[in-house]
């Protein structure tokens, strides 16, 4: 019998994946519960859970249940929350102006929540989307056929002390305009809000894998296409340098953090821009990469926990330190 082909190798990587200890020793990425945000639905009224069709396992819930998430996310680990408000149609308007209610469904849904757990950090969107009836980010200008830069930033100012003054730990303007992160600092402080923090989402691509958020809060039922264009202020995918600029700016008129959404089709973007900031990096891993991943473990071609994981390493591998999911519960329970 021929003598078994042997290599005289000096290096051997496979030597520290031998054994489940060793691989444990040399682990590279770590997840943690702490690593998560979970981003929450919230609606009036007290209706039991209600089931996101294109979003299987999420639920929009009535402030009540929204409190019992938020307590049971924090025994988990869980250290912050998202919200998102879904507002009954006749609350919506061209000018979006439900937002600047200050008993508005988000606005009570903070206060319930700090109230209940004060030590979960609590972040509120900063865009009319979820108030406008044409479905957009801010209001249009005259023509109808693009939102208006400068009087959005206006409007978004005052959201953004309204929801400081409600109680948020980090205000999150995800409206992409011009300025908004410098003029949104500047009316915080002005307020007396200085210590309110600004999650900016410095790196928002137009994405089409936002569909399923967009039927969570109804703003592709109120501009009546889950496909409305938001070309003109979201970013170009195609765009990497644009994205290093933009993170600049925002870093630079007062962003505590900057944000790349989505998280999982663009994890190049994240490892560029870990490498020329030192603020903290966000991502989001969106409506769509949540669902693609839920669907196909549906029918089985993928398996579920396996498969959730890797994607949230890979994000947070490429460079993010917080990961927006909606895996952000199941994930605290299976590392727990």
């Amino acid at each position: 019998m021929a003598e078994p082909f042997k290599l005289n190798l000096l290096q051997r990587p496979r030597r520290l994946r031998r054994t489940p200890a060793l691989r444990a020793l040399v682990e590279e990425t770590v997840l943690r519960p702490a690593d998560f945000i979970a981003p929450l639905f919230v609606v009036d009224g007290k209706a039991p859970p209600d089931a996101i069709a294109s979003m299987p396992g999420v639920f929009r819930l009535n402030v009540a249940d929204l409190v019992k998430e938020c307590r049971a996310l924090w025994k988990l680990g869980v250290k912050g929350v998202a919200l998102f408000p879904k507002l009954d149609a006749k609350f919506k308007d061209e000018e979006g102006t439900q937002a600047l209610n200050e008993e508005t469904l988000v606005l009570r849904a903070v206060r319930a929540v700090k109230k209940a757990v004060p030590e979960l950090v609590v972040i509120t969107d900063v865009a009319l989307d979820p108030y406008t009836t044409h479905g957009h980010d801010g209001v249009l200008n005259a023509a109808g056929d693009d939102v208006e830069n400068d009087r959005t930033v206006g409007i978004l100012m005052q959201m953004a002390v309204l929801q400081a003054r409600a109680g948020v730990d980090l205000v999150a303007p995800s409206d992409m305009m011009d300025g908004r992160v410098g003029a949104i600092r500047n009316g915080l402080d002005a307020s007396g809000f200085s210590g309110t923090g600004i999650l900016a989402y410095s790196v928002k691509f137009n994405s089409a894998y936002y569909g399923p958020f967009r039927d969570a809060v109804g703003s592709a039922q109120a501009a009546g296409t889950r496909l409305l264009s938001k070309a003109t202020y979201q970013m170009n995918p195609a765009n990497r340098r644009e994205a290093l600029l933009e993170a600049t700016l925002d870093a630079a008129e007062g962003a505590d953090m900057v944000m790349v959404k989505p998280a999982g089709p663009y994890l190049d973007i994240i490892r560029e821009v870990r490498s020329q900031t030192h603020k903290p990096i966000a991502a989001y891993q969106v409506s769509g990469e949540y669902s693609q991943i839920q669907a196909a473990a549906k029918l089985g071609w993928l398996d579920l926990a396996r498969t959730r994981h890797e994607s949230l390493l890979a994000i947070k591998r490429a460079g993010a330190n917080i990961i927006l999911t909606y895996f952000a519960k199941d994930m605290a329970q299976a590392l727990r």
